[in-house]
């Protein structure tokens, strides 16, 4: 009787995306990502006295100090629309990004225990938060909605781009957030910089004053920011004044497509030392 000779299995390392967005890990442990997702979103609002309703206190406690700051004693230019109105509609996508990348570069650490002991594609770590943050902004977004009718003003057609709008900012969001979550792995002090920085990213985007005091053509070029095309066509969209600011929001999602590709791409390197630093 013959036998068999045995098979040989060669092993080599992965490459590129090959454990980041490796289609076949990430079907296989499709159940475990949905299950991130929905327990991100229960334990955002677990133990807490207000619930949900954080998701529209957030927007409306800054919306009251951009108005009295920025608005009333600063006087800022708000494109003929009352400035609540136009701080609102900005404010409630910054709300979802600013928490997306916040809650997302820590969220390997605040997992370590999980990331440790079993294997899975630890992307979905900053995913999770992306996609629970989903919940909070399609609240703020109808009470958004709720506020704009009650001032008697009409969203435009623009408001079926808006989750085109906020897909722009979940990859912005992702890309980022994913990065830096790499770089917290195994430089702890990170947590203490991405709060200074969002500050400043707050400031180099259009929530306090609008994008046309800014002067052409730096104002296409910051339009890099890709929070400023997602600002600028959610006031186009939810308002229902002015122009679609179409090539704003072009370069802002070519921005967020750059943004998601390098942040992955040192994600999947960086991945390969998360036992290490954990």
């Amino acid at each position: 009787m013959s036998v068999q000779a045995p098979e040989t299995v060669r092993l080599r390392p992965t490459s590129g995306f090959g454990r980041v967005l490796s289609p076949r890990d990430l079907w296989r442990y499709r159940d475990l990502a949905s299950q991130i997702a929905l327990r991100d979103i229960t334990v955002r609002y677990r133990q807490t006295f207000l619930g949900a309703a954080w998701a529209v206190l957030q927007p409306i406690g800054f919306m009251v100090v951009f108005s009295l700051f920025f608005g009333s004693l600063a006087g800022i230019s708000s494109d003929g629309l009352p400035y609540p109105l136009f701080s609102l509609a900005a404010l409630v996508p910054w709300t979802f990004f600013s928490n997306a990348l916040l809650l997302g570069s820590d969220s390997l650490v605040s997992n370590s225990a999980l990331v440790s002991k079993i294997y899975f594609p630890r992307i979905f770590m900053p995913f999770g938060v992306v996609v629970a943050g989903f919940v909070d902004i399609a609240i703020s977004f109808v009470i958004l909605i709720a506020i704009v009718l009650f001032w008697g003003y009409s969203p435009s057609w623009g408001i079926l781009l808006v989750p085109i709008l906020v897909a722009i900012a979940a990859l912005a969001a992702l890309g980022v957030g994913a990065a830096l979550s790499a770089l917290n792995v195994r430089y702890r002090d990170v947590k203490y910089v991405v709060p200074f920085g969002i500050q400043m990213w707050l400031f180099a985007s259009p929530v306090a004053y609008p994008s046309s005091l800014i002067g052409e053509p730096w104002r296409l070029v910051s339009a890099i920011n890709p929070m400023v095309g997602v600002i600028e066509g959610f006031r186009w969209a939810t308002l229902g004044s002015g122009d679609a600011p179409l090539d704003l929001m072009g370069i802002s999602a070519l921005s967020a497509i750059v943004l998601l590709l390098v942040g992955l791409a040192y994600f999947d390197r960086a991945e390969r030392g998360f036992a290490d630093f954990v």
